[in-house]
């Protein structure tokens, strides 16, 4: 494999906070970390050829959630603080593609969920300039002013504030990533916008009737505005028998957040056994080969991208289980006759001209 991979997101950070509380001493990621359960270390991270990551800053909804996302950016900063031989802090294409020349993953932090700004401009300037480059509008539930795709519609897309916060995005050169949002949003996101499209882990709607994935008609427009698709992994988001047991599997995870914290040990071990109770149906490759396929099939060669969302999702497709494993997906494309350019643009190339277009839609504050 010649071309490092740019992923668009990875739940490393909020797995250091469930299993460490944050303390980057008591877990050597210099350490393969495969039998812990981990999908991502340094080793891994080199035999997968990642040249760049946006790793989440995520934090549950509730009166703690601006600042527990605070304290999650400020644990990936430690975190490449921590590993300087290794990893490079980001805040553009440009330190992307000098980080990658040096041999170091660059890192980039990106904000999941809307509902971590708690409502307020200001807070979106905050976590900006603490280093968040991109946005996710909603999580897994509606914000006051945006429509989640597995949520019930509330303010059909976007409300009167959450045009003003796509504005804003667009003026601070932060991208406007539209994974976990309702149709309805991606489009009036769009008519908004005047950045190319992002979507930071998500897949084709057309192969997975999930709520998560892109539907075609807004595979179009990300083709008219130059944006990318950064291709996830979730079984969930790949075929169909995936998607009905990770419906199953989600309706576990609510019954057990009634009861216990999404960050305590005792939440995965539940989910754990569940999973043990109930397997994945089958998943791999090839499936991922598929959406990448058909993303690229309709909204065009420069549209797609990878974002696996590794160390988020509870399984993985086989031949795909950790941050070493991009070079399968590479492999599998090769084999079906992807050009060098094509794979370039897939891996690193497209995200990175995505991310410098929306950096020069900056202005300053009138």
């Amino acid at each position: 494999m010649d071309h490092p991979v740019f992923d668009g997101h990875n739940d490393l950070p909020w797995e250091l906070r469930r299993r460490v509380r944050g303390d980057l001493d008591a877990l050597d990621l210099r350490v393969d970390r495969s039998a812990t359960g981990l999908h991502t270390d340094l080793p891994r991270l080199r035999t997968g050829r990642v040249g760049a990551q946006f790793w989440s800053v995520y934090a549950p909804d509730g009166p703690a959630a601006v600042a527990t996302a605070l304290e999650q950016i400020d644990l990936v900063r430690r975190l490449v603080r921590a590993y300087p031989d290794d990893l490079e802090w980001a805040l553009d294409a440009d330190d992307v593609e000098r980080a990658m020349a040096a041999g170091r993953v660059a890192s980039l932090a990106g904000v999941e969920g809307g509902h971590l700004i708690g409502n307020s401009l200001g807070v979106l300037r905050m976590l900006h300039a603490l280093g968040a480059r991109y946005l996710t509008l909603t999580h897994v539930r509606n914000t006051d002013w945006a429509d989640s795709a597995t949520d019930a519609p509330r303010v059909g897309g976007l409300n009167d504030f959450g045009r003003e916060v796509v504005r804003e995005l667009n003026r601070l050169g932060m991208l406007a990533d539209l994974s976990h949002v309702a149709p309805s949003t991606m489009h009036a996101a769009l008519d908004v916008s005047v950045a190319p499209a992002f979507f930071s882990h998500s897949s084709a709607r057309a192969l997975c009737d999930h709520p998560r994935n892109v539907p075609d008609d807004v595979l179009a427009r990300v083709r008219e505005t130059g944006g990318v698709v950064m291709v996830t992994f979730v079984p969930g988001f790949l075929n169909e028998e995936c998607r009905e047991w990770m419906d199953a599997l989600v309706a576990e995870e609510s019954r057990l957040s009634l009861s216990i914290a999404m960050d305590d040990p005792a939440w995965a071990a539940g989910e754990a056994a569940w999973i043990a109770a109930n397997p994945q149906p089958p998943c791999g490759v090839a499936d991922v080969a598929d959406h990448v396929e058909h993303v690229r099939d309709i909204a065009g060669p420069g549209a797609v991208g990878i974002g696996s969302d590794f160390d988020g999702m509870p399984t993985t497709p086989t031949g795909l289980a950790d941050v070493a494993g991009y070079p399968a997906l590479v492999a599998e494309l090769a084999e079906r006759g992807w050009s060098e350019a094509g794979l370039r643009g897939l891996c690193w190339a497209n995200a990175v001209r995505v991310l410098r277009e929306t950096g020069a839609a900056a202005r300053p504050l009138s």
